[in-house]
């Protein structure tokens, strides 16, 4: 690392137009991929939620299905009990004895009754959460779908560019060790700047070929002597001459 400092602005300015080509070719490809990272990892995180939510209905509908369980047996035990207190009211003594035992039959009845009112709520509100749960069977269903034709559109891609990306990544640590580490930690700052990924654009038509402002003549001189690193006065972009931008290939 302690040559590149002997190295000249001009070898210094070429450094930078050798990485900014490369990188813009790593930016090609993942142009190419387009969204389809996001949306994969999208779908990926809804399916996660449709299935969670899945999860919590069909525990809802067990729970709900225990519930009535629980209450066709209270029926049953209400059923026994009420039976037995009408066969002993048929051997009461007296009229207290036919009140108490009168008041055990309507008892049960009543919460036969109730469980009864419990059991047609409960079956009511299972049926609404069974229209939920097909609902988010069938959106998941859809997202799966999606998400398989979205996995094999980016699987795709990723197959056609592997091994270009891998061998332009390759060379793009060489080249990044190549410039000076504070034009780097600069490069890399105008970089995010930008969503094109541009930070070392050449002058065109007398312009930034990044902002498309106009570059003075003295500018433009100064830029082609290469005697100094000169950014835009608009976007702050390093600004290169089309000779040393074309004499520059990446291969």
């Amino acid at each position: 690392m302690a040559q590149v400092k002997d190295f000249s602005i001009e070898e210094k300015l070429a450094s930078l137009v050798k990485l900014q080509k490369i990188d813009s070719k790593l930016d090609e490809i993942e142009v190419l991929k387009g969204e389809l990272p996001m949306e994969v990892s999208d779908l990926e995180d809804e399916i996660e939620g449709l299935n969670a939510r899945r999860n919590r209905i069909e525990e809802e509908i067990n729970g709900i299905t225990q519930y009535i369980e629980e209450k066709k047996a209270h029926i049953k035990n209400a059923e026994e009990l009420k039976k037995k207190y009408e066969k002993q009211s048929e051997n009461v003594k007296n009229n207290r004895e036919f009140e108490a035992i009168t008041r055990e039959i309507e008892m049960q009845t009543l919460e036969m009754k109730l469980a009864e009112k419990h059991i047609k709520d409960a079956t009511e509100d299972m049926v609404e959460k069974a229209k939920h749960l097909e609902d988010a069977k069938k959106a998941i269903e859809n997202k799966e779908g999606n998400l398989k034709t979205k996995k094999a559109e980016l699987e795709k891609i990723i197959h056609e560019t592997e091994k270009e990306e891998k061998q332009y990544k390759k060379i793009e640590d060489s080249a990044r060790e190549e410039v000076e580490p504070r034009l780097l930690h600069s490069y890399d700052r105008i970089r995010q700047n930008y969503r094109n990924g541009l930070a070392v654009v050449p002058v065109e038509r007398d312009a930034c070929g990044g902002c498309f402002n106009a570059v003075p003549p003295q500018i433009q001189s100064e830029i082609r002597q290469r005697k100094k690193i000169i950014v835009c006065e608009n976007c702050g972009r390093i600004l290169i001459d089309d000779e040393l931008n074309d004499s520059v290939e990446v291969k």
